[in-house]
């Protein structure tokens, strides 16, 4: 059974800082794309960032480029989001994702991950 556990959420300060982090049990993903969707009430889910198998190329959301950092390590199969300069409006439940396309690069599109996290709340107070 295919499992991502989220870990890190919290309450923080603006301008503070917070690091996720979500490990995968029951398959490994090294080889294919990882990434970080957040939900706050009320809104759409959004895309955060996405790292392809190797790790080389990424991409983020435009409210979070310069601010988050996305990385990987495959021999742990797990993946970080990095969360500095931290906002209110960054206040959402933050989701880790998986793909099974191989060696894709990452995408904006949640129809393109087919294992979810369960969620860890982020909450940035001001």
């Amino acid at each position: 059974q295919v499992q991502l556990v989220e870990s890190g959420g919290g309450l923080v300060q603006a301008g503070r800082s917070l690091r996720l982090s979500c490990a995968a049990s029951g398959r490994t993903f090294s080889r294919y794309v990882r990434a970080w969707f957040r939900q706050a009430p009320g809104k759409e889910r959004e895309f955060v960032a996405g790292i392809n198998w190797s790790g080389v190329r990424t991409s983020y959301g435009d409210s979070v480029k310069g601010r988050f950092t996305i990385s990987r390590d495959n021999a742990k199969n797990t993946v970080d989001l990095q969360m500095n300069s931290l906002k209110p409006e960054d206040t959402a439940v933050y989701y880790c994702t998986a793909g099974l396309k191989y060696l894709s690069d990452p995408s904006s599109d949640p129809l393109e991950y087919d294992y979810w996290g369960q969620g860890t709340q982020v909450t940035v107070s001001s």
